[in-house]
């Protein structure tokens, strides 16, 4: 019987840079509303979380309906963004690569777990030439916030995988603790939106600096 084993990844700041993009369209967002803008670092700290959770941390004060005004604020200006600009985040170096690898190994299933929206990871996915490659995704609009586990119990059912055989692999605290939550081991990536440091005080198994490591470090949990 074939050992299957499960490598999900979070999309931002993971696989590919939308540091930018994402910034941008927060700045817009914010200025729409005629609200300060956060600092940048506040910005990236939030990347991972659904959108409206990661609106409620970055403006606290704000009611309900203009928390919603804000979400859609930054929804519109994200989309306007892409279409208008044609911009798109571009992989980090090495992922398409690794990801390549993965994909050649019959035993090794892939996996998303993303705060993007499923509309967001679509375009991720096409852009990039992704197609086939994932066989579980999961996203922001349709499960609970990370760091709630319920995206990678989801990919766990999908694909019959064991926990212990399930990597979960991103760049924020919000990636580490959910797939603790979820009984996957995880590796922070070095590069990412959320310092090393918050990787570690997350529990995270191991971190990477580049995308070359990743290999040998699932190795070392599927095979050590």
């Amino acid at each position: 019987m074939t050992d299957l084993k499960l490598a999900v990844f979070d999309i931002d700041g993971t696989l590919v840079d939308s540091q930018d993009m994402i910034v941008r369209a927060m700045t817009h967002a914010f200025e729409a509303l005629a609200l300060p803008v956060p600092a940048r670092p506040e910005i990236l700290s939030i990347i991972g979380l659904s959108l409206p959770q990661a609106m409620a941390r970055l403006a606290p004060a704000l009611v309900p309906d203009r928390l919603d005004d804000a979400v859609t604020a930054y929804r519109d200006s994200f989309f306007a963004m892409r279409s208008t600009d044609g911009a798109a985040a571009a992989l980090f170096p090495g992922a398409r690569a690794a990801l390549d690898a993965l994909h050649m190994r019959d035993e090794v299933l892939l996996g998303v777990a993303t705060g993007k929206a499923r509309r967001g990871l679509v375009h991720m996915v096409e852009t990039h030439g992704l197609e086939g490659y994932f066989q579980t995704t999961h996203t922001a609009d349709e499960h609970p916030s990370k760091p709630h586990p319920a995206m990678l119990e989801a990919a766990l059912a999908e694909t019959g995988v064991a926990p212990g055989r399930a990597v979960m692999i991103g760049d924020t605290s919000f990636d580490i603790e959910m797939g603790r939550a979820a009984g996957y081991r995880t590796i922070g990536v070095a590069w990412g939106y959320h310092p090393v440091s918050a990787l570690h005080a997350a529990g995270v198994d191991r971190v990477i600096d580049d995308f070359a490591a990743l290999g040998p470090a699932l190795a070392e949990f599927w095979e050590g």
